[in-house]
């Protein structure tokens, strides 16, 4: 059947597809065997914490190419990009500029960054802050920043999981506890090889999975023309009062982006700065990829999917996230669903690997190390990361088993506000020492409580905050608000402290750190 009603009478989700459920079962199976594996590939001690938490810092051009596009482009994304366009039209495409504005950012801040960190031997980003501000409070406020912004981000790969698993019938959380207990043996043995390595299939599956969607799916809808006559205009275009909001959102994306643990952790493991550059001219590849993953969105509006009675249930549990799992059940042969739903939730074991490693790191160096046993091994340090990892990723799992994922979605859009309150220590901090550590502590704590207070405000259900600038109103990004709060602050403080000549201790950097060496 062609055109916009396609919907068929086909089995309710609720019954378990056996083909579907057979072959997401076996490409699952071979990325658990590939995690394993990947402990054997380049060979190295994983009782050091470089070599367990950042693969030795060996990774090339093309393995920190899968390892960043697995790193970024998670299942959560593949579900919920297009469920915001199915939702709230074009203001889901914001996702599109803002990867196209962080490349840019990433190749001039980023080899800065890796090179510094390689002078030192720093793993996170807070080992820098640390540093560079000798500031033992300013770096554990920047880890534990990073830990909080980490730990739903994790939570909603599990939600992507979900809700492939219940599109194919399967109900209750067991197996859910089974592929994490999978992901966290293999990642406890393997470390970062693990995800690296598994992302090279990841890719390759979602793109096969994309360019099936792309081509078979308006096929049977009658052409892009039908697809697009049938959304609704207002959800064709940005509405003027959308305008600053999209605008805000994709800037404020865009920085926000590679200060996530996980994005520095994919950056500190490649191999060099040349390495860093040449993806950020390749890693737009994977923007074309977002930008036809958005476009499902409307596909699933065309296909009318959120009013057949056979996928209510879905709608009704999940909400607009149900609509790509919907609109492939409808599409394609049960074979291919399979195919297609373990392309999302391989994309979502990679970036949960890769993120609750990045939290590990950071535990282990900015607290455990720290503060608890400044003196201990690297055997001991590499032992506390790969504990730590388990109790993250557990402690996502109890989050998803035990709450409602609306409270992960909701600390999701504040770690988005939290992880860029980190901006002026990491990133500015890479090309000026003017920001006192004392201003710097001072302006993360007011854009923390800013941030925090608009997403209270909007009732942790939108990342928009409208801000009142005298009789006009102007809705924005409330991290991006906050950031700005957190800037103004950082430098009147600053400036006070240059004029009263308070010590902002000493700098473990030099400026040659920072250069092409």
């Amino acid at each position: 059947m062609t055109g916009p009603e396609m919907v068929t009478s086909s089995s309710p989700a609720q019954q378990v597809d056996a083909v579907a459920l057979a072959v997401f079962g076996l490409l699952f199976a071979l990325v658990t065997v590939l995690g394993f594996v990947a402990a054997r590939w380049r060979r190295a001690d994983l009782d050091q914490l470089h070599e367990w938490g950042l693969g030795g810092r060996r990774f090339g051009t093309l393995v920190t190419w899968f390892l960043l596009g697995g790193d970024l482009y998670t299942a959560y994304t593949f579900v919920a990009v297009p469920a915001l366009v199915y939702g709230a039209g074009a203001l889901g495409f914001f996702a599109l500029p803002y990867t196209i504005i962080a490349y840019p950012f990433v190749f001039v801040v980023m080899p800065r960054l890796w090179s510094v960190s390689h002078k030192h031997g720093y793993i996170t980003a807070a080992d820098f802050v640390r540093g560079r501000f000798d500031s033992r409070s300013l770096a554990l406020a920047v880890a534990a920043t990073g830990i909080l912004a980490t730990m739903p981000y994790i939570a909603l790969q599990l939600v992507g999981i979900q809700v492939v698993l219940a599109a194919m019938g399967i109900q209750g959380d067991l197996p859910l506890v089974i592929a994490f207990v999978i992901l966290a043996a293999y990642t406890y043995q393997s470390g970062l090889r693990a995800p690296a390595l598994i992302a090279v299939v990841k890719d390759l599956i979602i793109y096969a999975t994309v360019i099936a969607a792309i081509v078979v799916i308006p096929a049977r809808l009658g052409g892009y023309g039908k697809i697009f006559d049938a959304v609704p205009p207002q959800k064709l275009i940005l509405a003027p009062q959308q305008s600053s909001a999209y605008a805000t959102l994709a800037l404020g994306s865009a920085l926000a982006l590679f200060l996530y643990p996980h994005s520095v952790t994919g950056i500190l493991s490649s191999s060099g700065r040349a390495v860093i550059r040449r993806n950020t001219a390749m890693l737009p590849a994977y923007s074309l990829l977002l930008a036809l993953i958005a476009v499902l969105g409307y596909m699933a509006v065309a296909a009318k999917v959120g009013q057949a009675p056979a996928y209510a249930a879905g709608f009704e549990r999940y909400g607009a996230n149900y609509a790509v799992p919907a609109l492939f059940l409808d599409a394609f042969p049960p074979w291919f669903v399979g195919f297609s739903f373990a392309a999302v939730a391989i994309g979502a074991l990679v970036p949960a690997a890769i993120m609750s490693i990045a939290a590990a790191n950071l535990f282990t160096r900015n607290v455990y190390r720290e503060f608890l046993r400044p003196g201990c091994s690297g055997k001991e340090e590499a032992t506390v990361a790969k504990l730590a990892s388990l109790v993250v990723k557990f402690g996502a799992l109890a989050f998803i088993v035990l709450l409602k994922k609306e409270y992960a979605i909701a600390l999701q859009l504040l770690g988005g506000v939290w992880i860029l309150q980190t901006f002026p220590a990491i990133v500015l901090g890479l090309y000026t020492r003017r920001l006192h550590r004392a201003g710097l502590f001072a302006g993360w704590a007011t854009g923390m409580a800013v941030g925090t207070w608009m997403a209270w405000t909007l009732s942790f259900k939108a990342p928009v905050y409208p801000l009142h600038l005298g009789s006009s109103t102007v809705p924005g990004y409330a991290a991006l608000w906050a950031l700005i709060a957190n800037l103004a602050v950082a430098a009147a403080v600053s400036a006070v402290l240059a004029m009263l000549r308070v010590d902002g201790g000493k700098d473990a950097t030099s400026r040659e750190d920072y250069g092409e060496g």
